[in-house]
Formats: structure tokens, sequence, C-alpha cells
């Protein structure tokens, strides 16, 4: 069967078996293999894509069912070599370890900065509960999208300047670092029925 649909930004079209996963579609077909295949269960949410701008868990749509709609991945958050404010979040604030998580952790942090631009520890906890982390413990990773939350126009120059505008030169220019759906609501990230507890040595 012939699907399109719009892959960060661009259209694409393709012929594929109806049983096909949306994460093999998008790793084996299009090669964007920023967007991780972990226990193929939907357990460990390492596979997140946002579909339409929900967070959905990718091993458990079929790449059909995402037929006529657009699919962000990890590879679609940065703008013009501009990261995203949760990609230098993660990197600010020390958000990744093996990394393997990560993709899918920053895709679910968009998505509930989308529409809560200020939330608190608890919804932030809330919002990853339905994803693994056997790394980092949960603390980094919630305090990488409270900075995103707070520089939602990411890293700018005075920033970079430890907050002194005087400290910048003015000859530099700016600075940035470079670097409804088809699936439906039972698709979405199901929240986890413990919040993830942070690890302490």
């Amino acid at each position: 069967m012939q699907i399109t649909m719009t892959v960060n930004g661009t259209d694409v079209t393709n012929e594929v078996e109806p049983r096909v996963l949306l994460v093999h579609y998008i790793r084996d077909v299009l090669r964007l293999t920023g967007t991780h295949w972990g226990c193929d269960t939907s357990n460990c949410g390492t596979c997140v894509v946002l579909l339409d701008g929900q967070p959905v868990k990718s091993c458990t749509v079929l790449a059909a069912m995402a037929d006529g709609h657009a699919i962000t991945t990890v590879e679609g958050l940065a703008t013009g070599g501009t990261l995203d404010p949760v990609q230098q979040g993660f990197m600010e604030e020390h958000g990744l370890q093996c990394g393997f998580c990560t993709p899918g952790m920053m895709l679910t942090a968009r998505a509930l900065l989308d529409v809560n631009p200020h939330p608190d520890d608890a919804e932030i906890r809330r919002a990853i509960s339905g994803q693994i982390c056997r790394c980092t413990g949960y603390a980094t990773i919630v305090r990488s999208v409270r900075w995103a939350a707070d520089h939602p126009a990411g890293m700018t120059e005075a920033d970079a300047a430890g907050g002194d505008p005087s400290a910048l030169d003015d000859s530099a220019g700016t600075t940035t670092d470079p670097g409804g759906a088809a699936a439906e609501a039972a698709h979405a990230i199901p929240a986890a029925q413990t919040e993830p507890e942070e690890v302490t040595a």
C-alpha cells in the first residue's frame, strides 16, 4: 500500500506492507535512525515520536496509521542548525548518559512544553512517566526540561556570557549553540502507575 505523510516538515511517499510499524518505517525506509527501537513491547518509550504534535510510541503504531499526518522525529527538533531549547537543556543539565532514551525523552518534553510552557517538577515527571531511563535516575532529565522551560528562546549570547551583556563582543553577532491523530489517544504514552524515583548514589 502507498502512504504519504509529512516527516520533519517534508512530504514523503512510499510503498509499505500494511503490517510495517512506524518505528521500522522511520528507521529502515526513511533512514532516520535517531528514533531508537528498544523493548518492542511498548514499555520503555525509547521509540517515541510526535504524531500531529502528540507523543506516541512508534512501536505500537502502524506506518499506515500515520498516513496523511505529521511526524516529528528527533532529527526535526533543531531549526536551521540551531538546537531546540530542549536539546540545549539536555546539554546544559547533563540529561543523558548512554543517550539511548534521550530522543524519546526530548520529544516528550517538547510536546509538554508546547502545551504547558511552565511545568513544575511533578508535571515534568508525569509527562515522562511512560518512558524508562536506566542511567540518570531522572533528576537530571527533570532539570533539563526545566532549563528548556526557563529558556524558551534557547541559549542567548547573554547566557553564553554568564548573563552579563557587557561581556559580549558587539562585532561577533548573535551566536547559537549548533548542533488528533491517526494513532488515537490509545497510542499516547500511558501514565505510569508510579512516578520515577530519583536514584541517589
